[in-house]
């Protein structure tokens, strides 16, 4: 069966009684072809609610495709200076007054020894603060990378490994790869679902994700209720307070999971099982009998639970609130002492050097409170959606043609081998001929590497 054949059947039979949902975000080309759709809701939203999210230009994680030329002192997304507006009007402020009493009033000056203390004390806490979120965002990467690096070698195993028994019977060879094809896309929703999972958002219902699981029992698609599983749309003041980094504005990342009534159990964990189910029906069929390549599948899908493992120490683990109200407090209290050090040095200067000065110091430790967790939807963060694209896309390639046959791609003319000779030419010599042809092919490099040395060894000696 061709490529063309099963995609048109898989999409005949999904849309009988029942309109596809499709990764809108998604350039893959998908088993589950795109079907006439309202406009796109945002991923992330239960299917049944949409709204326009005008700021996510703004908000969302970078996208690391795109390529900007502007000099990166005047770049605005990603940078922290939006979430830096509100403190730095504050520190403006207490500048002017301290300023203003210094210079009409009384003097306010306090010794430099005691802000030379505190500047070693503060430069020791926000350094600990962002080593520690920037160790956070890289384990966070980490574990990403091994979830693509184990979902790779477990799609090309069943792909390639899992035998289709067409020669059986049609019937049950179509079967085979239906199973293999439900599989592939297992992983995916593995991905997927993870996604969510570290972003708090622990139902089956989503644009991205509900196409790839809705034929499987799980708690979370058995616990979503739309009255308070939805999440109710945010209000301008608030977006704007979020954007601005106001603490007053903005939600419980984990208000959704609360109001549940029922147990949403864990999706990932959940998929992988039934991963693990059909790894275990092919082993027991005869399908997949190769001892050495069952370990190897074993061993990934191991290697995806450690990455939910890990994916979830990192979020579950941040760094102890009392470091962060500490570090916190002292930073706040170095800021609005500057004023006082300043002044009898600069004089008006006190006001913009305050806040220069502020900028800097509350800058990187902001900078640490956003990296801190590196899965959700802020600038900075890591962009989840584009790696599910991405490891749907490779998938879909691995999923694209039949399992390769060695005869298909060695005995043929365009199979050039060595000295531009392809395979039918060669065939015709001798093995110790072509023995001594690459013996001659390892030294003509070699003759190769030396005389390109030389050659450079005379250009610099000309010049």
């Amino acid at each position: 069966m061709s490529t063309t054949n099963t995609t048109t059947s898989l999409q005949d039979s999904d849309t009988v009684g029942k309109s596809p949902y499709i990764n809108v975000n998604s350039q893959a080309t998908s088993f589950r072809q795109p079907s006439p759709m309202p406009a796109p809701k945002r991923p992330g939203q239960p299917r049944h609610k949409s709204s326009i999210r005008t700021e996510d230009s703004f908000t969302q994680p970078r996208d690391i495709e795109r390529h900007s030329k502007l000099p990166y002192f005047v770049r605005m997304h990603g940078s922290i200076t939006p979430r830096m507006i509100v403190p730095l009007a504050f520190i403006g402020a207490w500048a002017t007054l301290i300023t203003c009493i210094s210079k009409f009033v009384h003097p306010l000056v306090v010794s430099e020894i005691l802000l030379t203390v505190l500047g070693f004390v503060v430069g020791l806490g926000i350094s600990f603060r962002t080593s520690s979120a920037y160790e956070r965002y890289v384990d966070g990467r980490k574990y990403w990378a091994q979830l693509s690096q184990a979902s790779r070698d477990v799609a090309r195993h069943i792909w390639i490994h899992v035998d289709e028994r067409h020669e059986q019977d049609p019937e049950l060879g179509k079967q085979d790869l239906l199973g293999k094809v439900t599989a592939l896309n297992l992983i995916v929703a593995f991905a997927v679902a993870l996604k969510h999972r570290l972003r708090f958002e622990p139902y089956a219902q989503y644009d991205d994700l509900e196409h790839l699981v809705s034929h499987l029992s799980t708690f979370a698609g058995e616990a979503f209720d739309p009255d308070t599983s939805t999440p109710q749309p945010k209000t301008s003041w608030k977006r704007g307070g979020e954007y601005l980094g106001i603490t007053f504005a903005q939600s419980n990342p984990r208000k959704v999971i609360k109001r549940s009534k029922k147990n949403l159990g864990n999706l990932p964990l959940e998929v992988l099982t039934y991963l693990s189910a059909y790894v275990e029906s092919v082993i027991k069929s005869g399908q997949f009998s190769n001892g050495t390549e069952q370990a190897m599948v074993m061993t990934s899908l191991n290697s995806l639970n450690e990455v939910l493992a890990g994916t979830e120490r990192v979020l579950n683990t941040p760094l102890p609130v009392a470091y962060s109200i500490a570090i916190s407090q002292i930073t706040w209290v170095y800021v609005m002492m500057l004023p006082f050090q300043l002044w009898h040095a600069l004089q008006w200067i006190t006001i913009p050097g305050t806040i220069v000065g502020a900028y800097i110091i509350l800058g990187i430790a902001a900078i640490g409170r956003e990296i801190e967790n590196p899965f959700g939807r802020d600038e900075n963060d890591l962009p989840l959606d584009k790696f599910c694209q991405g490891l749907e896309d490779e998938i879909n390639v691995i999923a694209a043609t039949a399992p390769p046959k060695p005869e298909e791609f060695i005995l043929t003319d365009d199979n050039t081998i060595m000295f531009d000779s392809s395979y039918s030419a060669l065939a015709t010599k001798s093995t110790e001929d072509i023995r001594a042809g690459l013996r001659a092919r390892t030294n003509i490099r070699a003759g190769a590497v030396r005389g390109a040395d030389q050659q450079e060894k005379g250009e610099k000696g000309g010049v």
